[in-house]
This record gives C-alpha cells, sequence and structure tokens, in this order.
C-alpha cells in the first residue's frame, strides 16, 4: 500500500466532502437540493438535485453558463427533443431559455448534478423576470431550510 503523498506547502489543498456530509433538502414539493458549494463573489454555485417524475421546473433563463451531469432518471427542456438520460452531459451557454421537465414515465427520483454560473432569472408567461436564484440566494436559502430542518449548519465549500 502507497502512502499519499503530503500537501505541499503554499499550494491550495483540495476540499472534499462526502454525500452524507451535506443534506438533501427540499426546495420545492417534488424537487430537493444537496448545495454542494457556492462561490458568492465569483457567481458559481454547484447543486446535486432529486426531481421527482411528472415535475416541471418554472421557465427560466440564465445569465451565465451551466453544466450539467445525469445520474439517474431523464429530464428534457420542453423547448427542445433531446432527452438527459444516466451519463448525459449537458452545457448550457449563457442566455439559455429553457423549462425543465422529468417525465411521469420515470421510475424514481431524476438525479442531476449542475454548476451554474451567474444567476437563474425565473419568467413569466409573457417572459418578465419573477424571480431569480444566484449563488448568494442559494446559499442562504439551503441553509435557512437545513436549520429549519434541524440538520445544523453543513459545511458547503465556499460557506
Amino acid at each position: 500500500m502507497m502512502n499519499a503523498p503530503a500537501a505541499v506547502p503554499g499550494v491550495p489543498t483540495a476540499l472534499h466532502r462526502g454525500e452524507d456530509e451535506l443534506p438533501f433538502v427540499e426546495f420545492e414539493d417534488n424537487f430537493e437540493v444537496q448545495l454542494l458549494q457556492a462561490d458568492v463573489e465569483a457567481g458559481l454555485w454547484v447543486v446535486r438535485t432529486r426531481i421527482g417524475p411528472g415535475k416541471t421546473i418554472q421557465r427560466h433563463k440564465h445569465t451565465g453558463e451551466v453544466f450539467a451531469v445525469t445520474y439517474s432518471g431523464a429530464w428534457k427542456y420542453l423547448e427542445y427533443p433531446e432527452i438527459n438520460t444516466a451519463g448525459s452531459y449537458l452545457f448550457e451557454p449563457a442566455g439559455s431559455i429553457h423549462t425543465l421537465h422529468t417525465p411521469e414515465t420515470n421510475e424514481g427520483v431524476t438525479d442531476i448534478w449542475f454548476a451554474i454560473r451567474g444567476a437563474n432569472l425565473n419568467l413569466d408567461a409573457d417572459g418578465n423576470v419573477e424571480s431569480f436564484l444566484d449563488a448568494g440566494f442559494v446559499l442562504e436559502f439551503y441553509l435557512a431550510l437545513c436549520k429549519e430542518k434541524g440538520l445544523g449548519r453543513p459545511n458547503v465549500i465556499g460557506a
């Protein structure tokens, strides 16, 4: 068995969080979020989501890029034909607008990892901004939900 090399003095170390260190909390009905990282200054937030079958997330626009990896289940954007399934990778350019949907035929939850730069602007039927999510909002909301559920303050990277 080899010994792990020692950290190099003066060089930042990698940060690790085990799956059980950061709880999933219900963000809205049939939609759980695990906040992995929030860098408010850089406008980056990294979340893992678990979404039940037949769930539609409000139409929204991204001000920055989004990177997504699907672990299980299936989902799509109502505006596009492609379906994301386990193992799928998706890149969304800044300015993209779409409505996330999980088919009712899904068996179990759809598990997706997202890295999001900038804000998520939630749009009404006329395309007007109703609300927004960004790294600062998601961090505060996630920590408040954890506290409300008696989960303490998780050690989110960047918090």
